[in-house]
């Protein structure tokens, strides 16, 4: 078991470490969640994860990377929020994709961006990350997604 104190210290050392990727401030600028409501989504997954056990509200909203106390009700609240908006993304999903609109051209940049994602993921996860080739690829990759997302960002339906 992981006492609390180090709980709270490796939980908030990994959510910084997320909150800091810089795909990770793109994606996160761009979704439905905000900082909070993606930080309250981490908290939740990586604090049990953690610590081998399940955890109260109460404890997790002592994981929260502010300095203000949280209540258990305000980091359900907020739970609850970020909870919905990814039910509401994956509808949107889905009724784009019963629409028909996966379908067409509009959406193939987002598409090459997420397999461009899977490659980054897949090869940070298999890789070593000693050999200067896959770091260098694996460099050379993030500053690509981290272009592309920018692009698309601010590009949905305009041609390109």
């Amino acid at each position: 078991m992981v006492k609390s104190v180090e709980l709270k210290e490796g939980v908030q050392f990994w959510i910084k470490k997320l909150m800091e990727d810089p795909i990770v401030k793109i994606l996160a600028k761009n979704s439905h969640l905000t900082k909070i409501q993606l930080e309250t989504l981490l908290i939740n997954i990586l604090a049990e994860n953690i610590s081998g056990k399940p955890l109260k509200y109460e404890e997790k909203a002592k994981l929260r990377l502010t300095k203000a106390k949280i209540s258990r009700g305000a980091f359900n609240r907020t739970l609850k929020q970020a909870e919905k908006n990814v039910i509401k993304s994956i509808y949107t999903i889905i009724l784009l994709g019963y629409l028909g609109i996966f379908e067409t051209t509009v959406l193939d940049p987002y598409i090459e961006v997420a397999n461009k994602l899977q490659e980054y993921i897949d090869t940070h996860r298999i890789g070593t990350l000693t050999d200067e080739n896959q770091l260098s690829h694996l460099n050379f990759l993030r500053e690509e997604i981290e272009n592309r997302l920018k692009q698309l960002a601010n590009s949905f339906g305009e041609e390109e």
